[in-house]
């Protein structure tokens, strides 16, 4: 960082205590603090040879140089002794052996480290500069936000005198140049789409910076916008010819090159970004190995060399080893174990995931990627959405590291192949029931029973040596039994050591019955079956009742209050059934407090509950109360999200209760943490008798599908709802399950099919007379036609929602159909009837204590006040509204409020800042889809035509042209007009 001002130790010997608490800022106005009491440092003209001698870096200044700096070329004819004064002045504010007098002139002195704020910056900057030499990127893009964040304003701001002036513009220069360090490290690190919001408003302040125009063409790029990034340079070398006479510098041109010839090389940043003040990331995600890992020697030694192939000096290849065989034989334990054992040779992290595959829903690769990603480092807002895409981060973010991948319990290749490193130095771990011949360059092991040494070393490490040496034959009787199958012989054997009663024989007395050990006990999965079937022979019957039936749900794992509510029993009686079904190894404690089954131990669970659980009602009965629990809990977060709702008076009854919250924060943390397995109980009850309560769960749990975070489970889970009621014969059930599937239409911009759901959801209510989603879907058909330009359409429907509403008692569903009505109005050039309602809807959010409809309200409200040109107070109001949405963790809205912000500023003719907050409404994405971005791109092309980036601009309207004749939209004829201008121009 050449250039970086010097602002060296001022502290000396002697210094007094008084002066060891001062602190002193120059990165702004000038002031002075004796600890946190902020200290009165004069006049301007004072405050002015305050800072000529601080920044004089303790060295002493004469008279004459201080009057020079004061006043120039000009002073007044009494300067000598306004120096004096100003001098005098200061010393009594700051005490005694600050501001000494020597030589004639005067100096700062004994000042603490720390003291001034320049000087703390210009060591950051230093310590940046290390850091990056090293290659810790992470931790010198933190370190560089920390210095930046001390500026406070205009440095030396108000401060008179060529001095000071001198000292703003080179200081501002500094400043500039590590605002481009830090953000060259943004895209190091993958923050591309990040930057670019911050970049746009930086070539907009400063557009004859190239390195500027230059790190925006690359976020662009990066940001698959390649059209915008060639326009930057057209826009650039413009601007340079008109203004300067010359082209742009040969390390931009150079850029505009490879960007045209679309390089590889620029799409793949060369570290995983770290969230702002994070550390660098060096995951360590192996599970623990087991502790009495025993024999398997051949293979351990067989894994070890490939492993080492990829981590030995010469690191030339990844290395990949496919683990297959049978459920049970101890393929995940191995290669833990062998993993744990590696772990030194690949220092820069061990990444873990179990992959599902033998259940059901095996897990997704863009998934795993995107947990992957986040493991390494990477922002949130950098992981791209497509598998392409992560998997190609995923590699780049690898490149240079020597990275262990353990992928457990695969599908298939198909389903691993986008999870490999791919790059030299990494290894992966693949274990399955599939032999994957098909996983090109894999080494393949094949892994089978243990032989009868191992397994009896197993059950001996187990059950201890002294039991066993008593008892050899009935032990190998033992593990012969269990078909020297790991899993069967650990579960054995912790048996026996659990119970001391028992001897060796007697255990093996058990195991002889073929009743309980079951003939499939060598045949494939079967075998995992008959060792589950060993363990849970010997449960208690209040253990094997919750094993049963805590098998039935579908969620990924589920918490201990759900399963109290599946056990019917006492939180307390219910953690200590799950903890000794923990101890039995048929369950697995996810964290505290939640659990899971294996996919195996699942499905032999509900074998069991099939065959075990009398009377049969109870499996249903089970699954109705977690269903209650579920439907009761989400009611309660709903009811505090939007109190005075009347929706959750006319959701379907529950007889089990659910969780209460005295703290929203803590209610949005449930809803959203128990999205999956709430959505799973949902989908469960489609199909059964509890149709009409799984519909209702997902009715309130509708914050899910606006989310941004669920919202594609939970339109799934509201197509299947949809479909079952129909299948059903329910018109009541189906209605509920259109006007669920309204909303997800409309957050995905899919307008016709939104209409389509609300008009059936309005006819079917009708039919049976559920008065709730007649209004609630007539304010939905007003917001679509909105959109879609019926205004008069959109008028009528609302009016209806209003009468609804208020007739219901429904005072929220009114307020925001109030709301609604005021957009009608704006888009029908009544701007004063938009502000008056937007203004009434938020009397009600406001009388009612919400918070989240109130950001929809003010949303309204910002609206109107920026067609009426009231662009200051549109400001305020989307600003609150923006604040809002991010409290409740509503991405879609947050970034549809970004837009609104844009579209204000650009009416204040505020481009700059229009522009910034269109390109942050495209990097957190936006409610309703591609015709949104649309919008966002036009108002984005908008700005950067005020601003001079015309080729920028028509880069934006292409796309948004595209966009909009992909969709439809009327929205097309008006930006065709904005490129015929700039055509003819």
């Amino acid at each position: 960082m050449d250039g970086v001002p010097r602002v060296p130790e001022q502290r000396r010997p002697g210094t007094s205590a008084e002066s060891e608490t001062l602190r002193f800022g120059v990165l702004g106005p000038v002031r002075a603090w004796r600890g946190e009491e902020p200290l009165t440092t004069g006049s301007p003209q004072q405050r002015a040879l305050l800072a000529a001698l601080l920044l004089r870096e303790g060295r002493t200044a004469t008279a004459p140089e201080l009057i020079d700096a004061l006043w120039g070329e000009e002073p007044p004819s009494q300067a000598l002794a306004a120096v004096r004064t100003y001098a005098s002045r200061l010393r009594k504010v700051l005490g005694t052996g600050v501001l000494v007098s020597e030589s004639g002139g005067y100096a700062v002195r004994g000042l603490a480290d720390g003291a001034l704020d320049l000087a703390v910056a210009q060591e950051l900057a230093v310590e940046a500069e290390k850091a990056r030499g090293s290659g810790d990127l992470c931790h010198a893009r933190a370190v560089l936000r920390r210095a930046l964040a001390l500026w406070d304003g205009e440095v030396l701001a108000g401060v008179p005198g060529p001095y000071a002036q001198a000292q703003r513009v080179r200081l501002e220069e500094w400043r500039l140049q590590l605002v481009e360090s830090r953000l060259d490290l943004d895209l190091e690190q993958g923050c591309h789409a990040e930057a670019v919001s911050e970049l746009t408003a930086l070539t907009a302040a400063h557009p004859l910076r190239e390195r500027l125009r230059e790190l925006l063409m690359l976020a662009l790029y990066r940001s698959g916008r390649q059209a915008e990034a060639l326009a930057v340079y057209a826009d650039t070398r413009r601007l340079l010819a008109d203004e300067l006479g010359v082209d742009p510098r040969p390390d931009l041109q150079e850029l505009q090159q490879r960007v045209l010839r679309a390089d590889p090389t620029l799409a793949e940043p060369s570290a995983p970004a770290a969230e702002p003040g994070a550390v660098q990331v060096r995951p360590a995600q192996l599970p623990a190995t087991v502790p009495d890992f025993t024999g398997r020697a051949s293979f351990v030694r067989e894994l070890s060399d490939v492993l080492a192939s990829a981590s030995g000096t010469e690191g030339r290849v990844m290395a990949v080893s496919a683990l297959a065989g049978i459920g049970g034989v101890g393929k995940t334990t191995l290669a833990v174990h062998v993993a744990h054992a590696a772990r030194a040779a690949f220092p820069d992290g061990q990444l873990y995931v179990d992959l599902q595959g033998a259940g059901p829903r095996a897990a997704e690769p863009e998934t795993v990627l995107g947990s992957f990603l986040r493991a390494l480092g990477t922002a949130d807002s950098a992981i791209p959405d497509s598998l392409e895409e992560r998997a190609a981060l995923y590699r780049s973010v690898l490149d240079g590291r020597r990275v262990l991948v353990l992928l457990d319990n695969a599908r298939d290749a198909a389903q691993v192949r986008p999870l490999l490193p791919g790059t030299a130095g990494c290894a992966a771990l693949v274990t399955s029931r599939m032999r994957m011949v098909d996983l090109a360059g894999a080494h393949l092991v094949d892994l089978d029973v243990m032989s009868p040494d191992e397994a009896l070393a197993l059950f001996t490490t187990i059950v201890g040596e002294e039991r066993v040496a008593s008892e050899r034959e009935a032990a190998l009787d033992v593990v012969a039994a269990c078909g020297f199958l790991p899993l069967a012989i650990r579960i054995a054997a912790s048996r026996l050591a659990a119970r001391r009663t028992w001897t060796v024989s007697v255990l093996a007395a058990k195991l002889a019955d073929e009743r309980r050990r079951l003939d499939e006990l060598q045949a494939g999965d079967l075998a995992v079956k008959a060792t589950f079937e060993l363990g849970y022979g010997q449960l208690e019957p209040a253990q094997a009742r919750a094993f049963r039936l805590l098998g039935l749900a579908d969620g990924p794992d589920i918490s201990l209050a759900a399963a109290a509510a599946v056990l019917d029993l006492p939180a307390e009686e219910t953690e200590d059934l799950l903890e000794s079904l923990v101890d039995t190894s048929l369950l697995e404690s996810a964290a505290p407090g939640r659990y899971r089954f294996h996919d195996l131990v699942r499905l032999y669970a509900r074998a069991c509950a099939e065959r075990d659980e009398h009377p049969p009602s109870e499996r249903d009965a089970a699954l109705s109360r977690l269903l209650d629990f579920y439907l009761a809990t989400a009611a309660g977060v709903f009811a505090i999200e939007r109190p005075g709702d009347r929706l959750v008076d006319h959701l379907e009854p529950t007889q089990y209760a659910g969780l209460e919250f005295g703290d929203r924060q803590v209610a949005l943390d449930w809803l959203y943490s128990e999205a999956n397995c709430l959505l799973s109980s949902a989908r469960q009850a489609f199909g059964t008798s509890r149709l009409r309560r799984g519909v209702d769960l997902l009715w309130a749990a509708k914050d899910l599908g606006e989310s941004g975070a669920n919202s594609k489970q939970y339109e799934s889970a509201a197509l299947a709802a949809r479909d079952a009621a129909r299948a059903a014969g329910d018109p009541q059930a189906e209605g509920r399950a259109r006007t669920a599937l309204i909303n997800v239409h409309l957050v995905a911009g899919r307008y016709d099919d939104a209409e389509d759901e609300a008009s059936r959801a309005i006819r079917l209510a009708g039919s049976v007379g559920d008065l709730i989603p007649l209004y609630w879907a007539s304010n939905d058909r007003g917001i679509i036609a909105l959109i879609q330009g019926r205004n008069e359409d959109a008028e009528e429907h609302l009016l209806t929602a209003i009468e609804g509403s208020r007739d219901d008692g429904n005072a929220p569903l009114e307020a925001s159909a109030l709301c609604n009505l005021s957009r009608v109005h704006l888009a029908m050039g009544n701007t004063s009837d938009a502000v008056r309602l937007a203004q009434e809807g938020i009397r009600i959010y406001d009388r009612l204590g919400l918070t989240l409809r109130l950001a929809n309200a003010r949303y309204a409200l910002g609206l109107a006040y920026t067609s009426a040109g009231r662009s200051s107070e549109a400001l305020d109001e989307l600003t609150d509204a923006l604040g809002m949405f991010q409290v409740n963790r509503q991405r879609l809205w947050e970034g549809t409020t970004h837009f609104r912000i844009a579209q204000a500023y650009f009416a204040a003719r505020m481009p700059a800042k229009a522009a910034q907050h269109a390109e942050q409404a495209l990097a957190v994405g936006c409610i309703g889809g591609d015709r949104m971005r649309a919008n966002v791109l036009t108002t984005l092309g908008q700005s950067l035509d005020a601003l001079g980036q015309m080729d920028r601009a028509c880069a934006c309207w292409r796309e948004a042209l595209s966009l909009y004749e992909q969709t439809g939209a009327p929205e097309s004829e008006g930006v065709r007009a904005l490129l015929a201008t700039m055509s003819a121009a």
